[in-house]
């Protein structure tokens, strides 16, 4: 509740503002020449490794729009601050969005690179609707998250299946660990998983902050009798959860609770958006908006 007022006082503030310089001006959003502009919105990681992902991901969205100039953002506070005080500075959606308004964009196609449509991702669509009710864009629309239709979950199936090691035997595990969220499209894990063992019946999906959680898992292992298992982060980038609740030596992290029930863990730190197969799903989804604003 806290955040969601700071952020409506934001974007009052950012309202205040911007309404009187358009004022001042004589207006500019609805009588400027058309600019179309795309702002991806990630969470965000302070790890350099993790900017591989990112990279990969601006790398994908050039070459599919290579005459859209693109923007980013984070959506974590605590990322920001980390990045600042290494000489990195990044957005919020709100500043990023404000920018691109006094930038002259007129058309922007805001792309979530979130998971699932979780507590951040609806934090950025009131953000979105907020800069909408501004009128200072002519428009401006927010994509879906990774997983938000059917046919995602079965992209994200097949995705998932030809991501996953090639040694791996059938009678191993593959663990994946989501981030997890106490909003209600936290289901989205669980309906993966099940999806999943229609294919094969020893891939599993857990949470760090949701259901299932590591307990369960373990417990799904060890009645399919695994004695292997891969850890694969299910998140954009391979960031702290990846390297320390999952991968960690610490007695907390998963590779330890599974290692203490008598499992090989074999971690593989890649972010989801490391793979192309993933990183399509999320330019698709960028088609939505820009087939309404081109």
């Amino acid at each position: 509740m806290k955040k969601q007022i700071q952020l409506l006082l934001l974007v009052f503030m950012l309202m205040l503002c911007l309404s009187a310089a358009a004022w001042s001006s004589g207006g500019h959003g609805q009588n400027a020449p058309k600019k179309v502009g795309i702002l991806l919105v990630a969470f965000g990681s302070s790890k350099a490794s993790a900017q591989v992902s990112f990279e990969n991901i601006q790398k994908k969205v050039k070459s599919t729009y290579p005459n859209i100039p693109t923007r980013w953002a984070y959506t974590s506070t605590i990322i920001r601050k980390k990045l600042a005080k290494q000489g990195k500075f990044l957005d919020s959606p709100e500043i990023a969005l404000a920018r691109m308004m006094d930038e002259g964009f007129t058309h922007v196609a805001v792309q979530t690179l979130h998971t699932i449509g979780g507590s951040e991702y609806h934090d950025l669509r009131r953000t979105v609707g907020a800069f909408k009710s501004m009128g200072e864009f002519q428009r401006i629309i927010l994509g879906y998250p990774l997983l938000a239709t059917q046919n995602d979950m079965e992209r994200a199936v097949q995705a998932i299946l030809a991501t996953i090691p090639k040694e791996r035997k059938k009678n191993e595990g593959v663990v994946l660990m989501g981030h997890g969220s106490h909003h209600p499209s936290n289901a989205f894990y669980a309906a993966l998983m099940f999806q999943l063992q229609l294919k094969d019946p020893n891939i599993f999906i857990g949470t760090v902050d949701g259901y299932p959680g590591v307990d369960l898992i373990k417990e799904l292992l060890i009645r399919n009798n695994i004695k292997k298992a891969y850890l694969m982060p299910f998140m954009s980038v391979a960031g702290d959860h990846a390297k320390n609740d999952m991968a960690g030596d610490g007695d907390d992290s998963w590779k330890s609770i599974f290692t203490s029930a008598g499992i090989q863990c074999v971690p593989i730190l890649k972010g989801t958006a490391e793979y192309d197969v993933f990183v399509d799903m999320w330019v698709d989804h960028l088609q939505g908006p820009l087939s309404h604003i081109e």
